[in-house]
């Protein structure tokens, strides 16, 4: 599993919207690395924020 679908499974399982400090502690991957997986995921359209600084998977 790559951490993009690590997190993204994270996210789901949690069904709320998270910070990216929240998805570090769940996933027990590094901040440095859940920062540069939101990264990618915002440019492809598979997170959205609900709010200030909290993320969830995009529903399409």
């Amino acid at each position: 599993m790559t951490n993009e679908e690590l997190i993204l499974k994270v996210m789901k399982e949690e069904g709320r919207a998270l910070s990216a400090g929240e998805v570090a502690d769940l996933s027990k991957l590094d901040r440095k690395e859940v920062d540069k997986v939101f990264a990618l995921l915002k440019k492809e359209d598979k997170i959205v924020s609900p709010m200030r600084c909290k993320w969830e998977p995009a529903t399409k």
